[in-house]
């Protein structure tokens, strides 16, 4: 069986200023990494199950959204479906709607009786469990998919809710009566639509604001998306970096000085900038020469330092990925989204605001990811990365 692509509009970037500028967004990213950080949840990445048993679990708590740059789809519910945008998150599970356009049963809605209550650190929602009929696209339609639908949420502007493409263990405790409740992604391998338990993610950098600039690869890879060689690592067990899409990775500034030795941290769709540990951060910008900007909290750099910025490495699995100065740089025609100056050099890099050695020293966010296409593989317990033709763009 073939896999399924989502092309073009149906997966949009969104940029939007947040009230605070950079400082929320940072603030924002930071919170989203302390509620990782905080994870009670000491199972390793497991495959996930066609169907859940009953059980109990305490609320779970992971913060995703409003940051000043989010991935939004279309997502029809129901029968006939009506269209709701979701944002796509890797770093949690449950999938939702109701914080704007209201839900509206059709023939295919069931309500379970269960409850579900989801906090999101900055946001939160609850509401009433239903399965209904989900359509991500014309041939990914999902029967039965046990969907969220709020009464209440907060901090979810502009979206209906989440589509949660994460690991499966992280709705654990969500929904009442209920162990785990299978992802999208789940749900379309077991239902037999896709062949691969899979989802590939392509974004591209860009210069300008609302642009439909991604790609998700449901069951399988886009190979016109990626160049060279897919290269796979397994999951880290490293807890709590293992509840998550988690690898282990080393980072070096330049070809000489290692920044990061090996450790572990995740791949993140719902975090914006690149985060490390506070000692690698600091090392980072001893290196660069960077200052911390008083008005956004970025480091920005001069136009000569960043003639100067050497290249981050990161060494996954055995591969080195090389990560450019341009890379590196928040793109200078978005300053306005950050509340920064025009033509001022601000960089990606920040502090996640703990010490090396917590088990999630990093998080690999969207300008990283935006470089590299990335296979969040469930299935076989791996992440794949590729370089693409955006890798040494020098479009920021």
């Amino acid at each position: 069986m073939s896999h399924v692509v989502i092309r073009g509009i149906p997966f949009a970037t969104r940029l939007r200023a947040a009230k605070g500028g950079a400082k929320e967004l940072l603030e924002r990213d930071r919170a989203r990494a302390q509620k990782f950080l905080a994870s009670k949840s000491h199972h390793a990445f497991v495959a996930a199950k066609a169907k859940h048993a009953s059980g109990t679990g305490a609320e779970s708590s992971i913060d995703v959204t409003d940051s000043g740059v989010t991935y939004t789809m279309q997502v029809g519910v129901g029968s006939p479906a009506t269209d709701y945008t979701l944002l796509i998150d890797t770093g949690s599970s449950n999938t939702w709607i109701g914080a704007d356009l209201p839900y509206k049963p059709t023939s295919t809605s069931h309500n379970t009786g269960n409850t579900i209550n989801v906090s999101y650190g900055s946001g939160s929602m609850s509401g009433k469990e239903y399965t209904d009929t989900v359509t991500l696209g014309p041939d990914l339609v999902i029967k039965n998919q046990g969907i969220g639908v709020a009464s209440s949420a907060q901090g979810f502007e502009g979206v209906d809710g989440i589509l949660g493409v994460g690991p499966v263990d992280l709705t654990r405790g969500t929904v009442s009566n209920t162990t785990d409740v299978p992802t999208v992604t789940d749900n379309l391998y077991a239902q037999g639509t896709i062949s691969s338990n899979s989802l590939g993610i392509s974004y591209e950098p860009s210069s300008t604001a609302n642009v439909s600039n991604g790609e998700l690869t449901f069951g399988g890879t886009d190979s016109t998306k990626y160049t060279g060689t897919l290269n796979t690592v397994p999951l880290t067990t490293t807890s709590p970096a293992s509840a998550y899409w988690g690898i282990n990775q080393s980072v070096s500034y330049g070809t000489s000085q290692t920044i990061l030795n090996t450790t572990a941290g995740i791949v993140d769709t719902g975090t914006t900038l690149l985060l490390l540990a506070t000692e690698a951060f600091q090392a980072y910008q001893k290196a660069t020469g960077a200052v911390e900007d008083s008005t956004t909290g970025l480091l920005t750099i001069t136009s000569a330092q960043y003639a100067e910025l050497q290249s981050l490495y990161f060494n996954i699995g055995g591969v080195t990925y090389e990560f450019t100065p341009n890379a590196q740089i928040w793109p200078r025609g978005l300053n306005s989204i950050l509340g920064g100056n025009e033509g001022q050099i601000y960089l990606i890099a920040s502090d996640l605001g703990s010490n090396v050695g917590s088990g999630l020293d990093f998080i690999n966010g969207f300008g990283w990811i935006q470089r590299y296409y990335t296979v969040f593989d469930t299935g076989n317990k791996q992440l794949g990365l590729a370089t693409t033709a955006y890798t040494d763009a020098d479009t920021n």
